[in-house]
């Protein structure tokens, strides 16, 4: 059984990072069961980057996770993130939904984890909220 490929977006990072946040446990047991192999957890950096500003410390944090890769922002991220910028989503959102989208490597797309799934309604992505 293949595991569960999950892409974390500003807010879930977040969660995770605040120990305060009413969902860090929630995000905490998706990064215990991707330390334990069954799963892949995913945070694109320009997400982070954008969370960073809010939350000093964010990005430096999720690297330094052990069982979270982190996504480039690349060319292929830039040209989707045109396009959706164009269509008011944020900063923030932009890379989350290129990576949670089917890709050569995820043929039927990745699960968005995030504390806002209404925010990617219509974005032909698969958000979920941890609670």
């Amino acid at each position: 059984m293949a595991g569960i490929a999950v892409v974390l977006d500003h807010t879930t990072a977040a969660a995770l990072y605040d120990p305060k946040d009413p969902f860090n446990e929630a995000v905490a047991a998706f990064y215990v069961q991707a330390s334990g192999g069954l799963g892949d957890l995913y945070a694109p950096v320009l997400s982070l980057t954008a969370g960073d500003a809010e939350r000093p410390g964010l990005l430096g944090y999720i690297k330094g996770l052990r069982f979270i890769r982190i996504e480039a922002f690349d060319t292929d991220a830039a040209v989707t993130a045109t396009e959706l910028l164009r269509f008011g989503h944020s900063w923030a959102a932009v890379h989350a939904i290129h990576a949670a989208r089917p890709s050569a490597a995820h043929p039927a797309g990745r699960f968005l984890l995030t504390l806002t799934p209404k925010a990617y309604a219509g974005t032909g992505v698969q958000a979920v909220h941890p609670g």
